[in-house]
């Protein structure tokens, strides 16, 4: 679709100028003005450390943590998108059973505060469904090489509980808003489409799989990529129960340093640059598909 040219006008001029002006006269207070001695050559150190033993440099906390952000966001979301998968499927679907455990699952999840599902399923999962079952007793019978590879896909086997917890409520956290994702893409099919699919004899799971899903697939994905964001910047909550992402350690190295400022400013930036370059590839995505269709 055209669009007429962006013009620089002089309100464009004057905003600028506003911005500028009160970014330069907050960074000059804060230079001379704020009693707080800055130390920001002690800060790369807690990003990245020489092992010895190991002969090279690894992440240390604040990367940790960002890794650890990084992995827990993409299982939520895997997770998230199976369960908003079923549930926008169930949305849609002429079974008014399944159309009540949908909604209900919706309004649940997108009503209840995020902090009290976290403590919840936390208690639940943690402390009473996931020890009856032995799972970190198997994990820590793995050998050694099986349990580097949980580690760097997953979690340490120690934190093992407390990250599928972590996992399961962002998930289902998550799951409510691509399941309204998924309904809503489905629904933006025009009904010729269906009428089509049911004139050539298709079965409604037919009419689902090979004609409408396909087109419903190409609209979700923006705004799934957008939700994987969204995703990332929720996973800050879990830090309440202990997961050690990016906030958590972000917390702990602050306790142990008093640099506030320093150390949440790099939090801010690595939160930053992770969700940037996600939005940026996002776009890339929309852009793509638009070249598609």
């Amino acid at each position: 679709m055209w669009q007429r040219p962006a013009k620089w006008t002089w309100f464009d001029t004057l905003f600028l100028a506003v911005v500028v002006g009160g970014g330069s006269w907050l960074l000059h207070n804060a230079a001379t003005e704020l009693a707080y001695k800055w130390q920001w050559e002690v800060i790369p150190q807690y990003l990245v450390r020489y092992d010895e033993q190991a002969g090279h440099w690894v992440p240390n906390l604040l990367l940790q943590g960002l890794l650890t952000t990084i992995r827990l966001s993409f299982w939520s979301t895997l997770l998230a998108t199976c369960i908003g998968v079923v549930m926008g499927l169930f949305r849609v679907s002429p079974s008014l059973f399944k159309r009540l455990i949908a909604q209900s699952y919706v309004v649940l999840s997108r009503n209840l505060p995020p902090l009290v599902l976290v403590f919840l399923l936390y208690y639940f999962f943690s402390d009473q469904l996931l020890p009856s079952l032995g799972l970190q007793e198997m994990v820590g019978r793995f050998p050694p090489l099986a349990q580097k590879i949980i580690a760097l896909v997953f979690a340490e086997p120690a934190q093992l509980m407390t990250t599928i917890s972590a996992v399961v409520t962002l998930a289902l956290y998550e799951g409510a808003y691509i399941t309204e994702i998924v309904r809503s893409g489905i629904q933006s099919i025009e009904r010729g489409q269906w009428e089509a699919a049911y004139a050539l004899g298709l079965s409604k799971f037919e009419q689902l799989r090979y004609v409408i899903l396909p087109q419903a697939v190409r609209r979700v994905i923006p705004p799934l990529t957008g939700q994987f964001i969204s995703t990332i910047k929720d996973s800050a909550i879990v830090s309440v129960i202990s997961v050690p992402e990016l906030t958590f350690q972000g917390m702990e190295l602050m306790a142990a340093t008093y640099l506030t400022f320093e150390v949440w400013i790099t939090v801010t930036v690595l939160y930053f640059l992770l969700t940037f370059s996600c939005s940026l590839l996002a776009r890339r995505i929309e852009v793509f598909l638009q070249k598609r269709d």
